[in-house]
């Protein structure tokens, strides 16, 4: 992303090959964000249709789970796919994908969306089968990057990686009817996404936020990461593997409170306070601030399941941590690898309030079934503004320059 290399001590940044194809495939962050963002809005547009019984799709499973499935692994999945493509050879002084190679892997990416959208006419192995193909590309091109590189700090990334592949196949267990799997391969998609908002977004926020300090002169600023970040990271993977494992156990509610809790103090250490009139780095903390939340959400819904539904804190993950995070990552990794200055102008901010008011309506929803289907149909409508926002604003930068 752009100023990863700040905080991963990177090799250097290689220059790229000539490349006289599309400038959609020069880098790895433009094809990947630019399908992110129409495959968010688009996805979500089908989700609400088929909800409401306007459209009908041939889908092999039922139009929750392709919603959930679709969000967490094609939509996310992407974005961290263009940002690893970006990152890594910053990291490892590496050439990047791009042309062919970059083309493949994304064709690859969209096989999978096509073959889970026609599910119903495909064999359930057949569609599992194409749609893991991109995530088996994407280890192995992460994997011979960092050991060809020698980069061993950032061997986590392909660990992440490979429980995202394994969640990603236990959902298909479930499709093709071999294992009652497929809810824990959803918990295990999104605790793996977390996980990596904690971890990435430990290093890169407060390294962003310092940066900006630093240049206007201000002495408070952010705490270096140290052993608390290590902490509260270690009690993130204990809550969330106690989720995956025993959703619905005491020792998983307290376990999420407490690493909600030190998530909290976390980001207060991070001076977002004093970032108010910069929307590239304000968003970064408001996205943040949505992963304790909903950590605390979870966990409180297990011991008061009748006041307070697991959705909401599901929702403030996913709806609020994993959307805005995208949105703030995937905007200012463009502005800076593009060549732009990075500042937010004014639909790059309304972007980041959208999809804001998305995810606080989204769990609103949860928390007043009176209202559910109204608050329902403005986060998505919301959600799908923020994103329609990003691609036409910033597909052009992606497409184009």
């Amino acid at each position: 992303m752009a100023g990863t290399a700040e905080t991963m001590k990177p090799a250097g940044i290689p220059r790229y090959r000539p490349f006289d194809g599309p400038v959609l495939f020069r880098q790895g962050f433009r094809p990947f964000f630019f399908g992110a963002g129409l495959w968010s809005l688009l996805s979500l547009l089908l989700w609400l249709t088929v909800v409401q019984g306007a459209v009908s799709l041939s889908l092999g499973a039922n139009p929750l789970a392709w919603h959930a499935h679709e969000m967490i692994f094609g939509f996310t999945g992407a974005v961290i796919a263009g940002f690893l493509l970006t990152a890594i050879p910053n990291w490892t002084g590496r050439m990047p994908l791009q042309g062919v190679s970059l083309m493949v892997l994304f064709g690859t990416w969209l096989l999978g969306r096509l073959a889970m959208g026609l599910s119903a006419l495909l064999s359930p192995a057949l569609v599992a089968v194409l749609d893991l193909s991109f995530l088996l590309l994407l280890i192995a091109v992460v994997v011979r990057e960092i050991l060809a590189g020698r980069n061993w700090r950032n061997l986590p990334m392909p660990v992440a990686l490979a429980a995202l592949f394994i969640a990603n196949l236990l959902t298909h267990l479930d499709l093709m009817g071999l294992a009652a799997t497929g809810r824990m391969g959803e918990r295990l998609g999104i605790a793996t996404i977390l996980f990596l908002i904690g971890l990435v977004g430990g290093r890169i926020i407060p390294s962003f936020t310092r940066n900006w300090l630093s240049k206007r002169g201000e002495k408070r600023l952010p705490a270096s990461l140290g052993r608390f970040d290590k902490v509260s990271l270690f009690l993130m993977l204990v809550a969330l593997i106690a989720w995956v494992s025993l959703p619905d156990s005491q020792i998983a509610g307290i376990f999420l409170l407490i690493a909600g809790g030190m998530s909290f103090l976390r980001l207060g250490r991070w001076q977002g306070h004093l970032c108010l009139s910069e929307p590239l780095i304000w968003s970064l903390h408001l996205g943040f601030f949505w992963l304790p939340l909903g950590l605390c959400l979870l966990g409180a819904s297990i011991f008061l399941p009748q006041i307070l539904p697991s959705m909401a804190g599901l929702h403030a993950l996913t709806a609020g941590a994993v959307g805005s995070m995208t949105l703030a990552v995937m905007t200012r990794a463009t502005l800076g690898h593009t060549g732009r200055t990075l500042t937010a102008d004014r639909w790059t901010t309304m972007l980041y309030v959208l999809i804001a008011v998305a995810a606080a309506a989204r769990v609103g929803a949860s928390l007043a079934p009176i209202s559910y289907s109204a608050l329902l149909w403005v986060s998505g409508l919301l959600w799908v503004a923020a994103f329609g926002l990003f691609s036409a604003h910033y597909g052009r930068m992606l497409l184009f320059k």
